[in-house]
């Protein structure tokens, strides 16, 4: 059960509208790392999850959080776009003053939502269902959500040091603060999962599987112009679970055949001379 209070998580109070910015703030809204993804992956993740009810607690707690980001993002974009109307717009191309307020608007702002947020991205590209993650596999959709996190916040950080309104600012700081916490969550989860079961995910695939592979598991094959690579621990330390030793591989041949695949039959007219699967 979902219950929606009047009140948003923190204040949010812009010193003035800005049009243009309101577009940019779409990014954070409904890009794909912005508040609409991490919400819906929350959820869903929370939603789906099986097993250790601590984990599904967390990440609905989480994820309704983020129900209020969305809405104090909508606000803060509501704000940001009060006064705007189309005749301001017809006033940009004769008035560089409100050029520089009004040129950068997003015209959806004023044509689709009535001056409200979209579920768009700052160039007005819909929200994607695919932009998010849940796996079923908790490890793996913890990483996820670590990324998520920080992608979002990398973006947020950004916005901030484009505007010089303080009433934007002291939002986007409280986001950025909450922000900088969900990613201490979701590395304390990992750290925790990966005592656990292990540090590779899957952890239950069975390690006798691949015992024939297990070489290829520690080689780094250097693929590109120079060899800078092999002075990181990826190349020359030891795999995390302790199984083995990395070695850098400065020149790696391939070890597989050439490909020779049959020509297909004559009626999917692929112009091709040579053997064919017909004959």
């Amino acid at each position: 059960m979902f219950r929606h209070q009047k009140e948003l998580q923190f204040e949010v109070k812009v010193d003035r509208p800005d049009p243009m910015f309101a577009r940019q703030v779409q990014e954070v809204l409904g890009g794909q790392f912005g508040e609409m993804t991490v919400m819906m992956q929350y959820l869903f993740q929370g939603f789906n999850c099986r097993g250790e009810e601590k984990y599904k607690d967390m990440l609905m707690d989480i994820g309704t959080e983020e129900i209020g980001h969305v809405e104090m993002l909508c606000s803060l974009i509501s704000q940001l776009l009060d006064g705007a109307t189309p005749a301001e717009q017809q006033k940009a191309a004769e008035d560089p003053v409100t050029a520089a307020i009004m040129g950068g608007i997003n015209p959806q702002h004023l044509l689709v939502s009535g001056l409200g947020g979209l579920p768009t991205n700052s160039n007005g590209v819909p929200w994607n269902g695919a932009y998010i993650v849940a796996s079923g596999n908790l490890l793996a959709d913890m990483r996820s959500n670590l990324h998520a996190e920080s992608q979002g916040r990398l973006q947020v950080a950004r916005l901030y040091h484009m505007t010089t309104d303080e009433g934007v600012r002291a939002t986007f700081r409280k986001m950025l603060a909450r922000d900088r916490y969900h990613q201490y969550q979701w590395m304390a989860a990992i750290q925790e999962l990966e005592e656990k079961n292990g540090v590779v995910v899957p952890a239950s695939f069975p390690p006798e599987a691949e015992q024939e592979s297990q070489p290829q598991a520690y080689e780094f094959w250097n693929l590109s112009e120079g060899t800078e690579s092999s002075e990181g621990l990826w190349a020359t330390g030891s795999a995390p679970d302790g199984s083995g030793d990395y070695v850098y591989t400065s020149n790696p041949v391939p070890k597989g055949q050439i490909p020779d695949p049959m020509i297909p039959a004559t009626e999917l007219h692929h112009d091709l001379d040579g053997k064919s699967s017909d004959k």
